[in-house]
């Protein structure tokens, strides 16, 4: 044996007094900011290091909540299509970003964030016919010297263009959305080829294709897209007589851009008269729609000419509309007319003549003639109706911003004299400010149920906008009872079970959110009244999962709609296990957000174990990690909420009865066995570590169970990690046999810990795990007395004997580093053991220090095993360094001489040899290029020599000191 390892005694050493530290009111990570004083006084704050975004923590920006596939999606539909993409360059371009100011314009919601959702709403799998071809030729330039040759050039340009032009027919949405595309691209083409009547020609073009009913599911669409080239149309248009209008200042003789903020009399009569000439090619037009449309589409130009004109032009427009007969074509009409007069006046007048005019001709959607194309077309009136929304919104939305609810009563007046006025009614609730709603919310109730009877648009959708205007609005009604009874009375009424629970939605929300669990509790009982009779749940699962959801997500009670007689039955209804899982998993993290407090209800608690269960259930070989993940937390959550205080049996009852249940996830396990764990900690807190015969058998109890489950887990890890923390809470419960067959499961399991593990793509070395979990357990087992039946440290020579059968990885892990790293623990350890008194105990535990007293045969039992490690020791760094470790070897050597100091008699020949060695071997290593840790392992070992004087030990830790010197 190389080693002649004895145990000494441990000295103190000196330990530096810390030093003082002072408080601070600025925390050190906060972005820091200069105050800079200028000159004029004015103060400017910039970070003290770049800007604020280039320093944030990255953690924090990776886990912000989103995973990077949603992150990719929200890209996506950010994505923006040619056209949109075109008008916004333009948009921004001309002017030098927005060209208006017009204070209407930016009080209401943009177009742009309605257009997407018409596109998407309004399709068809009809086909669709378009125009293909309107250029017949290059321009003829040719000089017109009287008035009448220029109109009559005029005449000739346009008409020139129906004669280029032909059909394509049966085309489907696709390619017709192609071709609006690619006239678009035409369009701007020909401008920037300076053909600019062949761009008009393709502007009136597009005009007459909004004269087309044929497949009118798709008009709303068809509008979007059309007018998408007349916005840019009128923005080129727009651009090139701004470029024109240069003016000079006055004192200068350079022309100079005209600003955005220009007046009429800065505009030269040259770029005036350009204007003119505009507007008289367009009202050379002669079709009523792209007359209307493309003047429309230029009416900002009107601000070269004069500063009184758009109101006049926009009263004029309107009454033009008046000449479409088409009620659709012309509602759309006035929703342009509109759209373009908020960006250029905050004027309403024309807005107001427009909702007059629709008044008038309302009727007119009802006509026979109508109803003969809607049987053609094979539409419904309902389906008919929700055409017009789009536009009717926008118009109304622009009336009612800023406007005295004296003339919004007026308006909801006119719309409740109409007959069949549930599509006027709608627009009002969806544009009207939601509290001028909710104050005249019976009158609405009222209007809404004398529509019941009347053709057209569905009450459904009338209660359900009534019911999103009263749930958004701060203004609660005057007679809030009596309101909510009287829409649950014509809810009730509805037979069809969609209208039904298209109507139920926004009421549900409201009344979880504002009434009480006895409100919540009727509409329930509705939901399954008109839901589970002749399973037409079926067909609407969406729809009913979007009520449960709101009514869960806005009760202030979720705990007492829990216990509600027809919460459970309404889970129920959900029958599709995915739908039904998205339910409960939604139950479950409103629960974690929502509720803090503990709960002891009986019924809360049967609720949620029932939701839990239907998570567990769904957990299968095939689901992801990330969901698998998320349903374990959820579940985990829940079973840390329930808490029946001193009742510790019926606790322990509940954690067995969750156990049976939740069968498939590791994490509520291992949450079960940390519970139960508590659960034992908590019961030795509360008798003060004196148990009694009952609570010894409840502490032996839990104990056994955290033994039972453990096994069930299927990481090897955890196991390993629960069984160390399961045994200290039975050691500090007097729980000896269990504690020693907690930690010897442990230990027989460190064979079966992979090598190596997959985390998140890249393959890592379990060896750091291993040496940090074996250090942990050592520190524990120094406490455990020997068991009479097993021997002088048997859980440790056990541990000795599964490390050796350990398979490292030899590609991803440094085996004998990591051995060697283990090994100088266990000598920790057991130098720890030689003790005559251990740093540390657990009252009422008689540790091996008491159990043996120091006696020789236990001291020579630990020198014997420490010999053997540091033989093995040795033998590793060999290995170290027949592979060229050098750098690796040297460290280890270190600690290896630093232990031999410190708990070792050195006064033996072979252990002073030894540590002489080990320090010639660190000293001469070429790659220890670092000299620190040799000087601070030196001042250990005069400290050393200092404690123990002028003692045969010191002596030859002095002579030991001098060689080391010789070595530096």
């Amino acid at each position: 044996m190389t080693t002649d390892w004895h145990c000494i005694e441990k000295v103190p050493l000196e330990v530096k007094a810390l030093t003082g530290v002072d408080s601070t009111e600025v925390h050190p990570l906060k972005l820091m900011t200069v105050t800079v004083l200028e000159s004029k006084g004015t103060r400017k704050q910039k970070p003290s290091g770049g800007s604020a975004m280039g320093i944030l923590d990255p953690l924090s920006q990776a886990f912000d909540g989103s995973d990077p596939l949603s992150q990719f999606a929200r890209q996506a539909s950010l994505e923006v299509d040619p056209l949109t993409q075109l008008a916004a360059e333009y948009e921004m371009s001309a002017g030098g970003g927005k060209i208006t100011d017009s204070p209407l314009e930016e009080a209401i919601e943009p177009w742009s964030s309605r257009r997407s959702a018409i596109l998407s709403k309004y399709t068809t799998a009809e086909r669709l016919s378009i125009v293909t071809s309107f250029v017949s030729g290059s321009e003829s330039i040719k000089a017109q010297t009287t008035m009448t040759e220029k109109v009559k050039h005029r005449l000739e340009q346009l008409d020139d263009f129906a004669d280029g032009s032909y059909h394509m027919q049966d085309v489907t949405q696709q390619e017709y959305v192609s071709r609006i595309e690619q006239l678009n691209q035409e369009l701007v083409q020909a401008w920037n080829n300076d053909h600019r009547v062949t761009a008009l020609k393709i502007a009136i073009q597009c005009s007459k294709l909004l004269a087309d009913t044929s497949v009118m599911q798709f008009y709303p669409s068809q509008f979007v897209l059309i007018t998408d080239i007349l916005d840019i149309f009128g923005k080129l248009v727009y651009e090139r007589l701004k470029v024109k209008a240069g003016y000079i200042r006055p004192g200068s003789t350079n022309p100079t851009a005209l600003p955005d903020n220009f007046t009429p009399d800065m505009v030269p009569e040259m770029a005036k008269e350009t204007c003119l000439n505009w507007f008289y090619k367009i009202a050379s037009i002669r079709e009523l729609l792209p007359r209307f449309y493309v003047e429309a589409a230029i009416l900002k130009c009107y601000s070269f000419l004069t500063s009184s004109e758009f109101n006049l032009a926009l009263l004029r427009l309107t009454r033009i509309i008046r000449g479409i007969g088409d009620p659709l074509v012309s509602i759309y009409a006035r929703c342009y007319l509109c759209r373009v007069g908020m960006t250029v006046t905050s004027d309403r007048e024309y807005i107001r003549e427009n909702l007059t005019d629709l008044f008038t001709v309302y009727h007119t959607m009802f006509s026979p003639r109508l109803r003969s194309e809607l049987t053609r077309q094979r539409l419904e009136m309902p389906t008919y109706l929700s055409l017009y929304i789009p536009a009717l919104d926008w118009i109304m939305q622009g009336m009612a911003v800023h406007t005295p609810d004296t003339v919004l009563d007026e308006i909801l007046d006119r719309c409740l004299s109409q007959k069949n006025n549930g599509l006027l009614l709608n627009s009002v609730m969806t544009s009207f400010s939601c509290n001028f709603i909710a104050r005249r919310a019976t009158k609405l109730l009222f209007a809404i149920g004398d529509n019941s009877s009347t053709e057209g648009f569905p009450q459904a959708q009338l209660l359900r906008a009534l019911g999103s205007c009263l749930v958004m609005a701060t203004t609660v009604p005057e007679e809030r009872q009596q309101v909510w009874v009287e829409a649950m009375k014509l809810i009730g009424e509805i037979k069809t079970p969609g209208q039904f629970i298209l109507a139920m939605e926004s009421w549900a929300e409201l009344t979880s959110s504002t009434y009480n669990l006895s409100h919540v509790a009727a509409i329930l009982e509705d939901l399954l009244t008109h839901m589970g009779q002749n399973r037409v749940f079926e067909q609407h699962y969406p729809e009913l999962q979007a009520v449960v959801d709101r009514i869960v997500c806005n009760c202030k009670d979720l705990e007492g709609l829990l216990t509600l007689e027809n919460f459970m039955p309404v889970l129920d209804l959900f029958q599709k296990d995915s739908v039904k899982l998205d339910v409960c998993r939604n139950i479950m993290m409103v629960y974690r957000d929502k509720i803090e407090a503990k709960t002891n209800d009986p019924v809360t608690t049967n609720a949620l174990m029932y939701i839990c269960r239907v998570l567990n259930d769904s957990v299968n070989s095939l689901t992801m990690e990330d969901e698998r993940r998320q349903i374990g937390s959820l579940i985990s959550h829940m079973i840390k909420q329930v808490d029946f205080g001193r009742e510790f049996e019926r606790q322990l009852a509940f954690y067995v009865d969750a156990r049976a249940a939740f069968v498939n996830l590791d994490t509520v396990y291992a949450t079960l066995i940390h519970c139960v764990n508590s659960l034992a900690m908590e019961t030795r807190r509360m008798i003060r570590g004196q148990h009694s015969r009952k609570t010894a058998a409840f502490v032996r109890a839990c104990a056994a169970y955290c033994f039972i489950t453990i096994p069930s887990i299927v990481s090897v890890a955890t196991r390993m990690d629960l069984y160390v923390v399961s045994g200290s809470v039975a050691l500090q419960n007097l729980c000896l046999g269990q504690a020693d067959s907690c930690f010897e499961a442990a230990i027989e399991l460190i064979p079966e810990l992979p090598a190596i593990v997959e985390v998140d793509g890249k393959v890592k070395s379990t060896e750091t795990y291993l040496m940090s979990y074996v250090g942990s357990l050592l520190s524990t087992l120094i406490i455990v007395p020997d068991s009479p039946d097993r021997g002088v440290l048997f859980l440790l020579r056990l541990l000795l004997e599964k490390l050796k059968v350990y398979q490292f990885d030899e590609i991803h892990s440094q085996c004998e580093a990591t051995l060697v790293t283990i090994h100088l623990s266990i000598l920790d350890m057991l130098s720890t053991a030689a003790q005559d008194v251990y740093p540390y105990h657990i009252p009422g535990i008689v540790s091996n220090d008491e159990l043996y007293g120091s006696d020789p045969k236990f001291i020579a039992e630990v020198d014997g095993l420490c010999s053997k490690i540091a033989d093995q020791i040795l033998i590793s760094l060999k290995i170290l360094a027949d592979k060229g470790q050098l750098k690796v070897q040297s460290n280890l050597a270190l600690e290896l001489f630093t232990r031999i100091v410190r708990c070792t008699d050195i006064t033996r020949d072979k252990q002073f040899t030894l540590a002489v060695n080990l320090w010639n071997l660190v000293t001469r290593n070429k790659a220890l290029e670092d000299r620190k840790p040799l000087l601070g392992v030196l001042a250990v070992v005069e400290q050393t020599r200092r404690a123990h004087g002028n003692t045969v030990l010191g002596k030859r830790l002095e002579e030991l000191v001098m060689r080391m010197r010789n070595k530096l």
